[in-house]
């Protein structure tokens, strides 16, 4: 099983690594499936979203056992990746997952800019992203 540089990071029982179609795909479904404004688990997308899961840079976050957040990702053949979604399980939200989660992006690809496509621009201001047109860039590490 492939672990970002960043490896496992540890804080209170966390673990941060590459998704895994057998351990996580349910998981990860049933995430999104909850949240509200999210249709990737929709009768309609829900294979096509499972087939992203597997062939992008997707990685998950757990505490204790339990699936607390996500991120999914895509290579531009070698010139950015482009965050497309990063989901933090609400009971979670506050505890730095999403920050995490995208410092295993710079940590695995140092050498590619990041930007993040992103709906909640908020938030991505709030931790200090400089939008670039319409999206954000990831700062690095």
């Amino acid at each position: 099983m492939f672990f970002c540089i960043l490896a496992l990071i540890k804080t209170a029982e966390m673990i941060i690594r590459r998704y895994s179609k057998a351990l996580d795909e349910t998981m990860v479904m049933k995430m999104i499936e909850d949240e509200d404004g999210w249709t990737y688990a929709d009768s309609s997308t829900a294979d096509k979203y499972r087939l992203a899961l597997d062939n992008s840079i997707t990685y998950v976050a757990y505490v204790d056992d339990v699936l607390c957040g996500y991120s999914r990702s895509i290579n531009d053949c070698g010139f950015y990746i482009y965050v497309c979604d990063l989901l933090v399980n609400p009971k979670f939200r506050g505890m730095d997952i999403g920050r995490k989660l995208m410092e295993c992006i710079y940590s695995d690809y140092p050498e590619y800019v990041v930007y993040v496509m992103s709906d909640v621009d908020g938030y991505y201001q709030k931790v200090g992203y400089s939008r670039v047109g319409s999206v954000f860039e990831v700062p690095s590490i």
